[in-house]
């Protein structure tokens, strides 16, 4: 054989067909033309009443927009479901980064819904300080839960927000009671002592901890303790249970020194193991007896109302600091003040007061050019 003759080699590859598109482009219009339809306020409020998912989701996306022409919709939509809402069971769970809050929900909401319940998960992501982005990764963490068709699990960024939720959590619960959820957890950031938001908004909290940890020395703290209307010790499995009980008996102690709840209801402490579900149980019996004694001593319809009323001025706070922020003349001002005040050329008070009197003047031309 000739050294220069060419030999085969079977890396060589043979022309082959070549493949259709896998995308079309009718398809894609479609697609993007269904997109750019809106559906309106009245439409989105009867797909929520009807149970339907894409509708709440697109509704609660709405009314956490901080575009000022979605305001109007999202009070509409929000206006229509009231009537329909506070039929539910709020309950609120917050715990240190690391307590195990995901897993235990997804073990809790199995629970829940396996008695029949309709469960609504509103999962408050934390938001980064440099690049104001958020994970939103519980649905990742929740994956045998988030396969139920019982269940809807939404996460929000926390934003600017404190106090452990999201600027529109108390809106989204009005909205997921109207769809008939009969059961609303709410998961806060887990900071740890500020949750103090998530409390003003839902009937129950549930306080998780970890033993073994240092977290014991939180229970001679206030604050988030005395908030708390049950602490569950999770992570109670394997060779942690001797700590869990331990834990549990100085919970107990340090819980006996905070004074007696408005409700008149004694925080119990109890273990749990959301991977083995030992104790899960006993945390919705125990939830359960706390309705059964705040609804007999009215104690539950006077929350309500008080936490009705502390939502109104928070709302008015917010909607101010909108309309402050977004007034056009402030909008051109406020780059301004601030490099002077960086510079030095004018203390941080009086910048504030120019411009809150600034915004003052021009609400009150605005409202006499509306009376003529």
């Amino acid at each position: 054989m000739s050294a220069h003759k060419k030999q085969k080699s079977s890396l060589n590859e043979k022309p082959g067909i070549s493949q259709p598109e896998i995308t079309s482009g009718t398809s894609i219009e479609q697609i993007q033309r269904f997109r750019r339809i809106q559906p309106s306020a009245q439409e989105l409020v009867s797909g929520i009443l009807s149970g339907n998912i894409t509708a709440l989701s697109r509704a609660i996306t709405l009314i956490e927009s901080t575009n000022p022409n979605h305001l109007a919709k999202a009070n509409e939509i929000i206006n229509a479901c009231l009537p329909h809402a506070n039929q539910s069971v709020r309950i609120g769970i917050t715990g240190v980064p690391g307590v195990g809050k995901s897993t235990f929900i997804e073990a809790f909401g199995k629970q829940l819904t396996g008695l029949g319940k309709k469960l609504a998960v509103l999962a408050v992501d934390p938001s980064s300080s440099f690049s104001h982005g958020s994970i939103l990764g519980d649905k990742t963490r929740m994956e045998e839960l988030v396969k139920d068709e019982n269940a809807f699990i939404r996460p929000s960024a926390s934003g600017e927000t404190l106090g452990g939720v999201a600027r529109k959590t108390r809106e989204a619960i009005i909205l997921c009671e109207a769809a008939g959820f009969d059961t609303i957890l709410i998961e806060t950031v887990g900071v740890g002592q500020s949750e103090t938001a998530v409390h003003s908004m839902v009937d129950f909290f549930l306080l998780l901890k970890i033993a073994g940890a240092g977290d014991e020395l939180q229970g001679i703290k206030r604050g988030i303790m005395e908030m708390a209307d049950a602490i569950i010790i999770n992570k109670s499995d394997g060779d942690n249970i001797k700590k869990a009980r331990l834990a549990k008996t100085e919970f107990n102690r340090a819980l006996h020194l905070f004074p007696l709840k408005k409700s008149g209801w004694q925080p119990t402490v109890n273990t749990c193991s959301a991977i083995t579900h030992e104790g899960i149980p006993e945390v919705w019996q125990t939830i359960l007896d706390y309705f059964e004694m705040a609804k007999a001593s009215l104690y539950f319809q006077e929350k309500r109302k008080e936490q009705n009323q502390f939502w109104m001025m928070e709302t008015i706070n917010e909607q101010l600091k909108t309309n402050f922020y977004n007034h056009p003349e402030i909008i051109a001002e406020l780059d301004k003040n601030k490099k002077a005040v960086q510079n030095d050329e004018i203390s941080p008070f009086a910048a504030a007061t120019i411009l809150l009197e600034l915004y003052k003047e021009g609400t009150k031309i605005q409202s006499n050019k509306g009376t003529k």
